[in-house]
């Protein structure tokens, strides 16, 4: 159909058909307006159709087949409402109680303004700790409580430790033994005061410093405790296996210093190696405030211990693989370590135990940044020398003698225990015996003697056995007419009883009589 609309504006003369074909010739009046609705109703129609088109395509579009993507290498939208990363392990006995006061400390905005602003070395002297006084009163309540709850803690600490030691029925002073905990104020157990916060302030800095120290001890005193247990392995083979187990000691020494150069510790080259391996950037786009940003995981505006320690990981990993057997995982703690003290001592120049971005910054500039050193790594710097490897052999040996001592005394008292015991068990079974016999003696029906009735002056009479009476003695019975003799015992009276009861006398001496 053509369009009626071209047809309606223009004027012209076209011809109109119906659907069946047939022609369309209104009057001059009629045919303006008949066309205009006839037009109208056509844009419609056209609008329409092509509204419904378009419509149509964006669906055929909806419906196409999607495109894979790597869903772990797609940046997921983070939380903005998400709450910040906690606080890393210092290490500390009582690091619980320190980040806790830190926390309830900094919700306090003056205090968290304060302690931003004020320098390390003021804090050490504790003036940082005289802005308690005006802390919130519901901060300080909170810290009340904090308190409360770590003197409760100590107590059963001691508690504990006291059962353990076997002084159950032992009186425990807490008050006493609470000194040794520095970092509160024990005469105070119930609120938080100023002397409080400046002891704990104290303290962890005075441990923090040691920290490091007790580790390096720690990791001597290991080294050296391997190396003498190999020696002592070695004392134990024949000359062959010796000769081997050396062999394979030195084998896996040549393995594992057979690795690749490693960058110097917080070097342009070391950290333009983790901007290009782990952060996947174009290492000749190295920009340090970018890198600065990339890595201060928890946003704080500094590079604490363990957001360096971080960055240090690509290097260890071509020294240390736990897959291989040359290779000792606390060895690459220690160097991890040791890494990490490099960089503070290079570039923490307030020795807060932080770097600032601007603290940063002035390091990159520095000559050691740019063109440093080459880092000598642990089995070129033997953590221990000849001389603390005697005196510590010597030592071992002291306490080996200490505690043969005691095991000698040990089997002493165990011996003499089994004695006593063995004396005891002879005791309760001579004991049980004694028990069972006078149960039978009970178990045994023993049937009481007759009651005899005496009246006036008469003498019960006598039952039993007959015994003879001395000589010169007469037989009572027979003055007596009320006491009868039983018939049975006469009879067993024997008829040599002159016999029986003198002793038969030897001729006596001349001018001896016998006595009767």
């Amino acid at each position: 159909m053509t369009c009626i609309g071209m047809w309606c504006q223009a004027g012209s003369e076209y011809l109109l058909l119906s659907q069946s074909g047939r022609r369309l010739l209104p009057t001059a009046d009629e045919q303006p307006r008949t066309v205009c609705v006839l037009c109208r109703q056509m844009s419609w129609r056209r609008i329409f159709h092509t509204s419904c088109l378009v419509l149509l395509v964006q669906l055929l579009c909806l419906e196409a087949v999607p495109i894979s993507l790597d869903k772990t290498k797609v940046n997921q939208p983070e939380d903005k409402a998400s709450e910040p990363p906690p606080s890393v392990d210092t290490g500390l006995h009582y690091d619980r109680y320190l980040r806790e006061v830190i926390d309830f400390l900094e919700k306090d905005q003056h205090f968290k303004e304060k302690l931003h602003n004020t320098d390390m070395e003021d804090i050490k002297m504790g003036k940082l700790a005289k802005e308690l006084d005006f802390v919130s009163h519901h901060v300080r309540t909170q810290l009340d409580e904090l308190k409360r709850q770590e003197v409760s803690r100590l107590r059963t600490l001691i508690k504990a430790k006291q059962d353990i030691e076997g002084g159950n029925d032992m009186a425990v002073d807490h008050q006493a033994l609470l000194k040794q905990f520095e970092y509160l104020n024990h005469m105070n157990p119930h609120t938080f005061e100023v002397e409080d916060l400046d002891r704990l302030i104290k303290s962890a800095t005075n441990d923090l410093e040691n920290y490091d120290k007790e580790r390096h001890e720690e990791f001597k005193k290991y080294e050296m405790t391997k190396d003498h247990e190999r020696r002592e392995q070695l004392k134990t083979l024949d000359d062959e296996g010796r000769m081997k187990e050396e062999e394979h000691y030195e084998e896996m020494k040549k393995k594992h210093a057979d690795h690749p150069k490693v960058n110097h510790p917080g070097s342009q080259n070391q950290f333009k190696e983790v901007w290009e391996e782990a952060d996947g950037l174009d290492p000749e786009d190295f920009d340090p405030k970018t890198f600065f940003k990339l890595h201060d995981s928890n946003g704080d505006g500094f590079f604490d211990e363990q957001e360096l320690e971080a960055l240090f990981t690509k290097e260890l990993e071509k020294i240390y693989d736990p897959t291989n057997e040359e290779d000792d995982m606390v060895e690459m703690e220690e160097e991890r370590l040791r890494m990490r003290e490099h960089v503070m001592n290079e570039v923490d120049t307030n020795k807060d135990r932080l770097v600032s971005l601007e603290e940063f910054l002035t390091a990159t500039k520095k000559k050691e940044f740019l063109e440093p050193d080459s880092w000598e790594t642990l089995e070129q710097n033997q953590a221990y020398t000849d001389e603390e490897m005697r005196e510590f052999e010597e030592h071992l040996a002291q306490q080996e003698e200490d505690l043969n001592q005691k095991a000698s005394d040990l089997q002493k008292q165990r011996d003499e225990l089994e004695r006593q015991q063995e004396q005891l068990n002879s005791q309760k079974v001579e004991l049980q015996q004694a028990v069972e016999h006078m149960e039978r003696l009970k178990t045994q029906k023993v049937e009481p003697p007759p009651e005899v009735h005496v009246e006036g002056n008469a003498i019960p009479e006598p039952r039993g056995e007959y015994h003879p009476l001395p000589p010169g003695h007469k037989d009572m019975s027979q003055n007596h007419p009320g006491m009868k003799q039983d018939s049975h015992l006469q009879n067993q009276i024997p008829h040599n009883t002159q016999d029986l009861s003198q002793p038969q006398l030897q001729d006596l001496p001349p001018g001896h009589q016998a006595v009767p």
